[in-house]
C-alpha cells in the first residue's frame, strides 16, 4: 500500500472544503466557528481512497490570510497540491500567496481545479481558463492539468481522480529511512483512554507500545494506541496521518508545533543552515541580520537571517543562509520551511533545512559553503566526511553526525567505515555514540603531542620522559581527554614514542642517553670546575632555584652522569672514577695518606680535599686511622 499526502490551496471561499467533500464525503469543517463563519481555521483532513494499492490523506487549508501560518503548517510534507481558484472569481490575492508558498516549500506536483462550474458560463469558464494559464506561467505547475469541477453537480470530479492518480501512481512514496516523526497539529484528551495528538508521519514508523518522546520539551511516555483515519491500526507509516493515544504525558504538557519522535534520536537546536529562496513577490530585497517569522510543520518561531555569501538576497534570489532562533527548534534534514515578515505580514521566502546542528558559521568560508553544498546536492557521505574534518581536534559523535544529515546514527558508521582502515586511517573511539577523528587532525594532534614531549625534554634535560597524565594534560582544551589512549597507541605505533608503565618517553632515548645528557648545562659547568667544581649555590642562575637545581642533580646521579660527594659538591663521574685510581695506586705504594699528603697529590684545598677523603671513607674504598687512611681492603687479599 503506498501513502501519499494531497494538499488543497486557495483563496478564501474559493470551495476547497466543498471540493474535498465531494471527494472523500467528508465535511472538515469540524469547528463550531467553522460552520457558523463558513471559512475552515483550523486544518482538516479527510481519506481519499484513489486504488486498491493507493491511499491518500487530503489535507484542507484555510484560505483567509489570518491563517496563512496554518496553512504553512498543512503543505509542509505533501506530494501533491490541488490548487484551488473559482470560475467566478478567478485569480486572487491568497490564490497567488498560496501558490507562491506552496513553491517555496518545494512542491513539485500539482493540479489545478477550477471549482463553481455551475455558477458560470462555457464563456467564462474558457476566460477563466486562459486567466490562470497566463498567472501559472514560470511557476512549477506552469505545465499542469486545469480540471474543471462541480462540487454540488459532481462534474469533473471522476477526471480529478483518474489525473490525482496518474501523478501518484508513478510516484515514489516516502520511504521509512530517517528518524521517525509526527509534527503534532492538534492535542487532546478522550475520557478513558488519555492524551491524544494527532499530525502526519512525516518519516520511518511508529508502532503500538513504542516508547516515544516528545520534543523539544523531552517528556516521555508510550504510544498506547494507534487510529489511520477512525480505523485502529497496530502500526503507522511516512505519508500516512494518524491520531497517537499516549500513556505518561498529560495532555496539558503537549502543544501544537511539538514533535514525537523515539526517544534520544533527536535533540532541539538553537540555529540551522538552510537553502533559503527569497519570494519573488517580494517588494524588497532580503537583508542580512533580519528578524523574520519561521515556520516548518507545525512549529514557528522568531529567527534571525544571518546571510553567509554575501549581503542581501534579491527577490526570487536564493542563498546560503543560517537561521538563528530565539526558541529551541526540533528540525530535520530536508524539512521545508517559510519565513514572513512581521509588519506587514506577507511571505519573506522559504526553502529547505540543509544543517540542524551548525557550529556558528562565520560568513564566506570556504569549508562552510562546501559542506552546504554537499548537503544541497544530497551526498551524504561526502558531507558526513566534511563534517568531521571539519570538527577538526574536537571530532565529532556519530549521533550529531546523524541527526545533521538526516540519517540513523548506525548509517554514518557504514558511510565511514571505508576510512577507519589503511596507514593514512581515522579514529573512531567506541561508546554509546562512536567519535570520530579525521586522519589530519589524528596527525595534527599527534605532532603536537611530539612537541609538547620534546620541549619537555629540552626544558628538563636531566629526564628522559614525561609522566603518562602530564603529556594527556597537554592537549588543546578543545580535544577530549579520552582521546589520549588511541592518540598515544597511535604514536607508538609511528615509533615516534615508546611507553613504560607511565612514562612516555621518544623514541631516540637510548641513544639521547649518552648525548643529552653530556650537553647538560649543569654538568658543563660541573666538567668546567675540573676537580673544584661550582657548589650548588652556585649553579643557581637563570630563573632556576636551588630546590630545581638539587633534583636535577639528584637525576644525573641517578643516571650515572655525577656523583655526590657532600650536600654541595657533585663531581664528574668519570672524574671520580680517575681520582679513585690514583688514590688507590698511591696507598698501594706508601700504605698510608694524610690529609696533606692528599693535598700535595691532588692540589686541592681543604674545601674540596675533607669532603672527598669523607666521600671515599663512606664508599668502603678507605678507611681512617688516626689522621691518616689506609685501603680498607688491598686488592688481591
Amino acid at each position: 500500500m503506498k501513502h501519499f499526502v494531497i494538499g488543497t490551496a486557495g483563496h478564501i471561499d474559493h470551495g476547497k472544503t466543498s471540493l474535498v467533500q465531494a471527494l472523500t464525503g467528508v465535511d472538515t469543517d469540524r469547528l463550531k466557528e467553522e460552520k457558523q463563519r463558513g471559512i475552515t481555521i483550523e486544518l482538516g483532513f479527510a481519506e481519499l481512497c484513489l486504488h486498491e494499492d493507493i491511499r491518500c490523506g487530503i489535507v484542507d487549508v484555510p484560505g483567509h490570510e489570518r491563517f496563512v501560518k496554518t496553512m504553512v503548517a498543512g503543505v509542509s510534507g505533501i506530494d501533491v497540491v490541488m490548487l484551488v481558484i473559482s470560475a467566478e472569481e478567478g485569480v486572487k490575492p491568497q490564490t497567488r500567496e498560496h501558490l507562491d508558498i506552496v513553491q517555496l516549500l518545494g512542491v513539485a506536483r500539482g493540479v489545478v481545479v477550477l471549482t463553481k462550474t455551475d455558477l458560470v458560463s462555457q464563456e467564462r469558464l474558457a476566460d477563466v481558463t486562459g486567466e490562470v494559464r497566463g498567472f501559472l506561467q514560470k511557476s512549477f505547475l506552469e505545465n499542469a492539468p486545469i480540471i474543471a469541477v462541480s462540487a454540488r453537480t459532481g462534474l469533473g470530479l471522476d477526471m480529478l481522480k483518474e489525473t490525482l492518480l496518474g501523478m501518484l501512481g508513478q510516484a515514489t512514496p516516502r520511504g521509512e529511512l530517517g528518524i521517525a516523526r509526527l509534527a503534532v497539529d492538534r492535542v487532546f484528551s478522550v475520557a478513558g483512554f488519555g492524551t491524544v495528538v494527532t499530525g502526519t508521519v512525516a518519516a520511518g514508523s511508529l508502532l503500538v507500545a513504542d516508547d516515544i518522546q516528545i520534543m523539544p520539551t523531552m517528556e516521555r511516555g508510550r504510544i498506547r494506541g494507534v487510529q489511520v483515519h477512525g480505523a485502529a491500526v497496530s502500526r503507522v507509516g511516512a505519508g500516512q496521518r494518524a491520531a497517537i493515544n499516549i500513556q505518561g504525558i498529560d495532555y496539558r504538557q503537549i502543544q501544537r508545533g511539538m514533535v514525537l519522535v523515539r526517544p534520544d534520536t533527536v535533540s532541539p537546536t538553537r540555529r540551522a543552515d538552510v537553502v533559503l529562496q527569497v519570494s519573488a513577490l517580494a517588494d524588497h530585497p532580503l537583508q542580512h541580520r533580519s528578524i523574520l517569522h519561521f515556520h516548518s510543520g507545525t512549529s514557528e518561531c522568531m529567527a534571525t537571517v544571518i546571510i553567509l555569501a554575501k549581503d542581501r538576497l534579491e527577490p526570487g534570489e536564493s542563498g546560503m543562509v543560517q537561521l538563528r532562533f530565539q526558541e529551541p527548534m526540533v528540525l530535520f534534514t530536508g524539512d521545508s520551511f517559510v519565513v514572513r515578515t512581521g509588519s506587514p505580514l506577507m511571505t519573506a521566502g522559504g526553502g529547505r533545512v540543509l544543517d540542524t546542528h551548525p557550529p556558528a558559521q562565520r560568513r564566506r568560508t570556504e569549508d562552510a559553503m562546501a559542506l552546504l553544498t554537499s548537503l544541497q546536492e544530497g551526498n551524504r557521505d561526502q558531507a558526513c566526511r566534511q563534517m568531521v574534518e571539519q570538527a577538526k581536534l574536537s571530532g565529532m559523535s556519530s549521533r550529531l553526525i546523524a541527526e545533521r544529515v538526516g540519517l540513523p546514527f548506525g548509517d554514518v558508521h557504514e558511510l565511514l567505515r571505508p576510512l577507519l582502515s589503511g596507514a593514512d586511517a581515522w579514529l573512531v573511539f567506541e561508546g554509546e555514540a562512536p567519535v570520530y577523528l579525521s586522519a589530519d587532525a589524528v596527525n595534527s594532534l599527534n605532532k603536537h603531542l611530539f612537541q609538547v614531549l620534546n620541549d619537555y625534554l629540552i626544558k628538563n634535560p636531566h629526564k628522559e620522559g614525561i609522566g603518562k597524565e602530564e603529556l594527556r594534560s597537554k592537549l588543546p582544551r578543545r580535544t577530549p581527554a579520552y582521546f589520549f589512549p588511541e592518540l598515544l597507541k597511535r604514536l607508538q605505533q609511528q615509533k615516534g614514542v615508546f611507553v613504560d608503565r607511565e612514562q612516555v618517553f621518544l623514541a631516540s632515548a637510548e641513544h639521547r642517553k649518552t648525548e643529552q645528557y653530556a650537553q647538560d648545562p649543569l654538568v658543563k659547568q660541573i666538567v668546567a670546575g675540573g676537580l673544584e667544581p661550582p657548589a650548588v649555590r652556585d649553579l643557581v642562575s637563570g630563573g632556576l632555584t636551588e630546590k630545581i637545581i638539587r633534583e636535577r642533580l639528584q637525576d644525573l646521579v641517578k643516571k650515572g652522569q655525577l656523583q655526590r660527594v657532600s650536600s654541595d659538591l657533585y663531581y664528574p663521574t668519570d672524574i671520580m672514577k680517575d681520582l679513585e685510581a690514583r688514590l688507590t695506586e698511591y696507598l698501594m705504594k706508601q700504605e698510608s695518606i694524610t690529609p696533606v699528603q692528599f693535598r700535595e697529590m691532588t692540589g686541592l684545598s681543604r674545601k674540596y680535599m675533607i669532603p672527598l677523603l669523607e666521600f671515599f671513607d663512606s664508599q668502603k674504598l678507605t678507611i681512617r686511622i688516626g689522621d691518616s687512611r689506609r685501603l680498607r681492603k688491598r686488592p688481591g687479599s
